[in-house]
This record gives structure tokens, sequence and C-alpha cells, in this order.
């Protein structure tokens, strides 16, 4: 468990503050792995000679920001949390910057949602497995979608005020992750998700669990992107009208991205701790047939928990 109180919003900021902290990146494969081990001993009810509880803590968040929480693997480096920051900040900061030709559009939403993928598949919720062919269709579908979105948007927006026109990406990174997410995590809709009572023991697969997990990590997703895709296009379209930028045009992406790493720094975690990571819902509100095999388990069990991916 985190070591703040995830049932409050402040708490669980507080957590993903830790996790989504891009220094995590730069630590060596011997820091991860140690980490690692002492995490492993601590469950196993082994606790190393000297170790603090402070050092206990770091190594778990060290932990967290790094291996999967249900299957324990390590995650791939540009898909982990901690490289929201600085991957989405150079790469919302272009969209931003280069949206006038559709060239630069097709592109920069394309590279957006190859990153996005990669997200969408290292955060997935459960340890069910998913076939290159599933990961090959989710991936197409969700590049088209955002694509398609993007270039009509902009020709939309052709005629309307520049401010507009500066909208076109966050809107289809909107419509993008409603499509991307459902499609990288279509075997969780199909098969479930684990559902587990409150100590962590497996009760079954819920398709019902699913949908909530990911709907409420779109929700989080379009949030995170939100103050970074809208609060620079306002600070830009007023900078580009003053001397300096006509001045100095070079200055115009590196300003971008740096008002865009400055909003994602904070809207990252705050937006990750909209839902608790370890989400629940009501036994009733599960499928008539997973609701049966808990029954059978426990007839007093009223809620059950599960991870809802990131």
């Amino acid at each position: 468990e985190p070591r703040w109180d995830q049932s409050t919003f402040q708490g669980r900021a507080k957590h993903f503050f830790m996790v989504t902290d891009p220094r995590n990146l730069l630590l060596s494969g011997a820091t991860l792995e140690e980490a690692r081990r002492v995490v492993e001993d601590y469950r196993a009810g082994t606790v190393p000679p000297g170790l603090t509880e402070d050092q206990l803590w770091r190594a778990k968040y060290i932990y967290d920001s790094a291996f999967h929480p249900d299957t324990g693997e390590k995650m791939l480096l540009v898909g982990r949390m901690s490289a929201q920051v600085p991957m989405n900040m150079t790469i919302t900061g272009c969209m931003l910057t280069f949206y006038r030709t559709t060239p630069a559009v097709l592109f920069w939403q394309w590279v957006n949602q190859s990153f996005n993928a990669i997200v969408n598949y290292t955060n997935r919720s459960g340890d069910a497995p998913i076939t290159p062919s599933q990961l090959g269709t989710a991936y197409v579908s969700a590049t088209t979608g955002a694509v398609v979105t993007a270039l009509g948007l902009k020709s939309l927006t052709k005629h309307l005020p520049a401010i507009i026109g500066r909208y076109v990406p966050f809107a289809a990174v909107a419509a993008a992750n409603c499509i991307n997410i459902p499609l990288m995590r279509q075997r969780e809709l199909k098969l479930g998700i684990p559902v587990t009572d409150e100590n962590g023991n497996r009760l079954g697969e819920s398709t019902a669990a699913a949908q909530k997990a990911i709907f409420q990590v779109v929700v989080s997703r379009i949030g995170m992107a939100a103050p970074a895709m809208a609060i620079p296009p306002v600070i830009m379209n007023a900078l580009e009208k003053r001397a300096f930028l006509k001045r100095y045009p070079y200055l115009n992406a590196p300003l971008q991205v740096g008002l865009v790493g400055l909003c994602l720094v904070f809207a990252t975690p705050l937006c990750c701790a909209l839902f608790p990571q370890k989400s629940s819902m009501p036994v009733s509100r599960l499928e008539p047939e997973v609701q049966a095999r808990i029954r059978e388990k426990d007839p007093q069990l009223e809620t059950v928990y599960f991870n809802k991916g990131l």
C-alpha cells in the first residue's frame, strides 16, 4: 500500500508526485533491482538488518515507478509514468507549435499516438497477455482516429480566428484517448480484469470492472492533457503579436515546450490522483455470473477492488 491515505485526493496526489517524478528515469538497473529485492523480501516477512522506514518507503516508490503492479515485470522505460512529463512536454509542445501544415499534423499526431500506445500497453490493468495482432490493430485504429480527427477539425477551423486553430491538437488528443485506451486494453473489456477482496484475495475477472477502470483512465488522461494544451496557446498567441517573438521566431518551439512542461509537472500527478489506483465497486454492479461466484465464496462481501491501470 502507498505511504499516504489513498481514500483522499491529497494522499493520492502525494503518492503520484513520487511515482511520476522524472528523476526516477535516471536510476540505474542495479538500483531498481535492489528496490525490487527490498520490497519482495519485506512482503515475504524478511526485513534486512539496518533498514530504516524511510529507506523502505524509498525502495517502495522506486519499485512502483518501474515495475507493473499486477505482473511484477519491469516496464518499458518510455511507458513508465515517470516518463510522462519529459516525453509529453516534447511531443505536445511540437504539436502546438507545428499545427499549421497537414504533413506536420500527420507526423506529430502519429508520434503522439505511438507514444500513447506504448504507455497504454505498459500501464494496462491485469496480468493477461495481449497478442501482437491485437496490439497492431489497436495501434493502427487509434492512430488513424487521431489523424482523421485532427485533419477534420483543421479543415473546419480554416476560416476561424487563429486562436481556435491552436486548440485543434487538444481536440484530436482528447478524441484519440477515447479510441486509443479502450483499443489498447480491449482484452480487458472482453475477458475482464482481476477483482479482489480488501485483503487482495483474487475472486475472479470482471468486464464491468474493466469498463469502469478504462473510463477513469480516459478521464484522467484527458484531464492531464487539458492544462498543457489549453494554457500555452493563449500565452503563445499573445506573445506572437509582440515584437519579441517576431524578432526571435526560433524561440517559438522552446518556449512552447517549456510552458507545456510546466503545466505537465503538476497536471500529470494531480490527474493520476483523480481516482484511487486501487479502485472499487459494489458486488451488485458486477456481471450476474461473477456475482454468483463471489456469493458462493463470501455471501457477506459487499465491495470488490481492482487495479484501474494508469
